[in-house]
């Protein structure tokens, strides 16, 4: 796939806000690494996965206060099953927050496991029961497969919220970039098929639009992690030849959706110096002005991914603070 040159037919937008300068050498050092193509999508499916060579894989089970499972739901009709993670508190004290949990990857990476370090600690605390979902990923399985997965499985789960330890009415959704996205566009399906109800969605640095008309979504060209090489590389994997034109369901990318009133108490934050920025801020916008209840932060001089790439950093830190915070809040509320 021919991605920069299709990429440079977006029309490149080279201002962009200057990194911040803690964050400016963990850029530096990613920089390029995560280059999709045809040709590196293999290896960057196993960096995900894996994680890079002589790292420790993550104890999920923190230390023994958090048991493991997996299980096997039904997939959308005439669809394979799909895997779920589920983490739950050893400790039993009835019923918590759910929290269902759609990791990011651009649609073409990660599995079950990814990402699942931002919310073990709730569940390790024992605030809320993890459910993590793996769906098909593109361009093998290209829309509406991961997000019919990403529904099929949140409909189980809502079903069987009491065998979990879940309480039915504190069940959030929750993803990191195109995880964010498929949290949305799961959102607006729970809504529009009137199940399940959710309490909150948590959208961080979610990937919401397919149409590169943004200012942002052009002004990175081989800059921070996810440039609109990478941008439209996930894109295309995901929609094919729809992608930027007039066959693009709202779902698969939630910036096209007309009516966004309805949906729970959301929080959504980006990096100022990030390709998602501007359609972040647009959804923000039209979902305060559907009555939704909008917590919105955006971090300056932040690249995509930077609070978990240089957690060092005071920008970082105060990013991981405030939306701990508010999902603390949700899950007792």
């Amino acid at each position: 796939m021919a991605d920069q040159t299709r990429a440079d037919n977006l029309g490149a937008v080279t201002i962009r806000p200057p990194f911040d300068p803690e964050l400016a050498p963990a850029e530096e050092a990613m920089r390029g690494k995560w280059s999709l193509s045809d040709e590196t999508l293999p290896t960057i499916r196993r960096l995900m996965v894996e994680g890079a060579p002589g790292t420790e894989p993550a104890d999920l089970t923190a230390g023994g206060r958090v048991r493991v499972e997996e299980r096997h739901v039904p997939g959308p009709d005439g669809a394979p099953d799909v895997t779920l993670l589920i983490l739950s508190p050893v400790e039993d004290r009835g019923p918590r927050a759910g929290i269902y949990h759609i990791h990011g990857g651009g649609m073409v990476s990660g599995d079950r496991t990814s990402d699942v370090g931002l919310v073990l600690p709730f569940v390790a605390e024992g605030s809320a029961v993890v459910v993590s979902v793996e769906y098909r990923l593109a361009p093998e399985h290209p829309d509406p497969a991961p997000l019919e997965d990403c529904y099929a499985a949140l409909v189980w789960t809502a079903k069987n919220a009491v065998e979990l330890g879940i309480d039915p009415e504190r069940l959030l959704v929750m993803g990191t970039s195109s995880g964010g996205g498929l949290a949305a566009g799961t959102a607006l399906l729970a809504r529009d098929r009137a199940f399940p109800r959710l309490s909150h969605q948590v959208l961080i640095g979610p990937m919401l639009d397919d149409r590169f008309e943004t200012h942002s979504s052009r002004m990175l060209d081989g800059e921070g992690t996810w440039d609109r090489g990478n941008n439209l590389y996930g894109w295309t994997s995901l929609l094919a030849g729809r992608r930027g034109g007039p066959d693009v369901s709202p779902y698969a990318a939630p910036a096209r959706a007309e009516d966004l009133s309805g949906l729970p108490r959301t929080y959504i934050d980006v990096g100022s110096a990030e390709s998602f920025r501007d359609e972040v801020l647009a959804y923000a916008r039209r979902l305060s002005e559907g009555g939704v209840s909008v917590d919105l932060h955006m971090w300056g001089g932040a690249f995509h991914g930077f609070d978990r790439m240089a957690a060092h950093a005071a920008v970082s830190r105060a990013s991981n603070a405030t939306r701990d915070e508010f999902v603390r809040r949700a899950l007792q509320s």
